[in-house]
C-alpha cells in the first residue's frame, strides 16, 4: 500500500511556531512508521500562499505578495528540516500546478450545477477600501456571545456563521464599524452533496469527537459556501472573470494534490495513474479549528471534480503553553525554530508525541514537564540501557556481542506488536509509554544482576550474557523509536554497528559488535530555557 500523507498547509505570513511542529511531527512520525512495515509513506506539504492576509502583510513591509510567500517558503522549508521532518516534497500553493488543479475543479463544479451567481451584502472598511474577509472582522458570537470572535467561525462553541450575524462587528484593519454593501458573489451548493457527505463519515473519520461534530452539521441544512473575493485580492482569477477571485480555502486544499503531482511529474511518474490506483491512500493530519473546510468542504470539491476522496482525516487538539492559550502578546508564545536554540530537535518530537492520541484535547507544553520527561525517559531510562551495558562488551569481549542473547528480547515479543498497533492507531502516548515500561524492565534487570559486580568477582561470562541481552531489547527499543526521534536513534545504531533497521529486524540476533559508549545527549537544565517565550 502506498500512503499520500499531509499535514495542514502552513500559511505564507509568519515563521512556524510550536503549535505547527506538534502537527508537522504528529505526521512525520506517522509516516515513518509506516515505512518500517512493508508499506510505503509518503510526506506531502505545501505553503499557504494566498488571501487578503499574505496581500496585507506585503503591503506592509512595502514588498509584492510573492517576495513575501517566496521568503516564507524557504523559512518553513528550513524548518521542517531542522525538525528532521522527512519530507518527498514542500511546495506551493502559489504554482501552476494549483492553479491548473483549482480552475479544473471549479469549473467542473460550475459545469454541473454546483456553483451558481448570487449578489450578497458584506462587510465593508470604508477606511480601507476593501471587503473584509472573515479574518479580519471580528465581533461576540451570535451563537454563544463569547467576545473577540472572527467572523467565520467562534473558537469558543465551535458555531459557523457568516460575518454579517456577529454582533458589533469591528475591522480589525483600521478599528472602525464597518458598513454593509452589495457585490455578486460564486456560490458553491454544499447542502446538494449532505447525502455523500453523510455515508462518509465513518469512512474519513474514525474519532468519535468528529463523527460526532459532523453529524450535528449534517443534521441541518449546510450553508452554501462563498467561493470567491472580491479585488482587490491576492489569489487566482475565476476563470473567466478579470476582478473576481477564488477563495483562499477552495484553492488552498487543492494545494495538497498539487504538491503530490509536482512530485510526481518531476520523477516522470503519472500523477493520475498514482492517484486513481487501487493501492493509493490519501491521508490528512489536521487541528480541530479545521474540520468543517477538511470534512465537509473538501470531499464535496473532489467528488464534484471526480477526483478520488480522501481515505482518513486525523485531528489533533490545540497546543498550549504552560496551561494557556499561545499568545504573543501575553508572553506565552514559542517560535519552532527559537525553540531548537534551548534543546536539540528530537527533544520537542519525544515530548509532543508523548502527549498524542485519537482524542481532541487540547496538549499542554509545560517547560517542567518538558525537562523532567526528557531527562527521565530518554537519558534515565532509554540511552541509560546502553551507557550502562556496551562498555563491558567493548573491554571484556573485543566489543562483541554474545550470539543468540535473546531472551529477554523474545520475552517482550506481545509487547513490541501491541507497541507497533498503537502506534499504527497514532495512539503515540500509549506506544512512548510501553516502550519506557520495556526500557524500566531492562534497567531493573541489569541493576538486579549487576553485571559490573560478576566482572570484578571473574565471571566475565555471566557479565557479557546479561550485557548482551540488555543491548538486544536496547536494539529493538531503538527500532521502536526511530519514527519519534530519528536523530537520536541514528547514533544510537551506530553504537551498534547497525544502519537503520525496521520493524521486521526486531528480536533478531543481528549486533555483532558495538562501539565504546559515548554520551551524545544531554541532559537539560531548567536554567537553560530563560527567554524561550515571547
Amino acid at each position: 500500500m502506498k500512503y499520500l500523507v499531509t499535514s495542514a498547509l502552513p500559511y505564507a505570513n509568519a515563521p512556524l511556531h510550536l503549535g505547527h511542529v506538534l502537527e508537522i511531527v504528529q505526521t512525520d512520525a506517522w509516516v515513518r512508521h509506516k515505512n518500517l512495515t512493508k508499506d510505503e509513506a509518503l510526506y506531502f506539504c505545501a505553503s499557504d500562499t494566498h488571501g487578503t492576509p499574505i496581500m496585507l502583510k506585503a503591503k506592509d513591509s512595502g514588498i509584492q505578495p510573492e517576495e513575501l510567500i517566496n521568503k516564507m517558503h524557504a523559512n518553513h522549508k528550513n524548518t521542517f528540516e531542522k525538525f528532521n521532518i522527512n519530507l518527498a516534497n514542500f511546495h506551493s500553493t502559489h504554482s501552476e500546478e494549483n492553479k491548473i488543479l483549482t480552475a479544473d475543479i471549479f469549473k467542473n463544479a460550475q459545469d454541473k450545477g454546483y456553483i451558481y451567481k448570487k449578489n450578497i451584502s458584506q462587510l465593508y472598511d470604508e477606511n480601507e477600501g476593501i471587503f473584509l474577509a472573515d479574518r479580519f472582522v471580528k465581533g461576540s458570537c451570535p451563537v454563544c456571545k463569547a467576545e473577540d470572535q472572527y467572523g467565520d467561525a467562534c473558537e469558543k462553541c465551535g458555531s459557523t456563521y457568516d460575518a454579517l450575524e456577529l454582533i458589533n462587528p469591528i475591522s480589525a484593519l483600521s478599528d472602525s464599524t464597518p458598513i454593509i454593501k452589495e457585490s455578486e458573489h460564486y456560490f458553491f451548493q454544499l447542502n446538494k452533496l449532505s447525502d455523500f457527505l453523510k455515508s462518509n463519515i465513518k469512512k474519513i473519520s474514525k474519532q468519535p469527537p468528529i463523527e460526532a461534530k459532523l453529524n450535528e452539521w449534517l443534521d441541518e441544512d449546510l450553508r452554501d459556501w462563498d467561493v470567491s473575493r472580491d479585488d482587490p485580492y491576492f489569489g487566482f482569477n475565476i476563470p473567466g472573470e478579470d476582478s473576481k477571485y477564488i477563495y483562499v480555502w477552495m484553492d488552498a486544499p487543492v494545494g495538497y494534490l498539487a504538491s503530490i503531482q509536482n512530485w510526481s511529474e518531476s520523477l516522470n511518474n503519472d500523477f493520475n495513474d498514482l492517484m486513481n490506483s487501487q493501492d493509493t491512500k490519501l491521508i490528512h493530519f489536521i487541528g480541530k479549528d479545521i474540520v468543517y473546510f477538511h470534512l465537509l468542504f473538501w470531499p464535496a470539491m473532489l467528488k464534484t471534480a471526480g477526483i478520488k476522496n480522501l481515505d482518513e482525516v486525523f485531528v489533533h487538539g490545540f497546543l498550549t503553553i504552560e496551561g494557556k492559550k499561545m499568545s504573543k502578546s501575553k508572553g506565552n508564545f514559542i517560535l519552532a525554530d527559537k525553540a531548537l536554540d534551548y534543546a536539540p530537535a528530537d527533544y520537542y518530537r519525544y515530548y509532543l508525541s508523548s502527549k498524542l492520541n485519537t482524542d481532541i484535547s487540547d496538549i499542554d507544553f509545560s517547560l517542567d514537564d518538558f525537562i523532567q520527561k526528557v531527562n527521565s525517559d530518554l537519558i534515565g531510562k532509554y540511552i541509560n540501557i546502553g551507557s550502562r551495558t556496551q562498555n563491558f562488551l567493548v573491554k571484556l569481549n573485543g566489543s562483541k556481542i554474545i550470539p543468540n542473547s535473546l531472551t529477554k528480547s523474545q520475552e517482550f515479543k506481545d509487547n513490541y506488536v501491541e507497541i507497533i498497533s498503537q502506534i499504527d492507531a497514532k495512539e503515540y502516548s500509549k506506544a512512548l509509554r510501553n516502550i519506557m515500561m520495556l526500557a524500566d524492565k531492562i534497567n531493573a534487570y541489569v541493576s538486579k544482576e549487576e553485571p559490573w559486580d560478576k566482572a570484578k568477582n571473574g565471571n566475565e561470562e555471566a557479565c557479557l550474557k546479561i550485557c548482551s541481552e540488555s543491548l538486544n531489547v536496547f536494539k529493538d527499543l531503538t527500532i521502536l523509536l526511530q519514527s519519534f526521534i530519528p536523530e537520536i536513534t541514528s547514533e544510537a545504531l551506530s553504537m551498534l554497528n547497525l544502519g537503520k533497521l525496521s520493524y521486521s529486524d526486531l528480536g533478531l540476533d543481528n549486533i555483532n559488535s558495538v562501539q565504546k559508549f559515548k554520551p551524545f545527549i544531554r541532559r537539560l537544565e531548567k536554567t537553560e530555557f530563560e527567554g524561550i517565550l515571547d
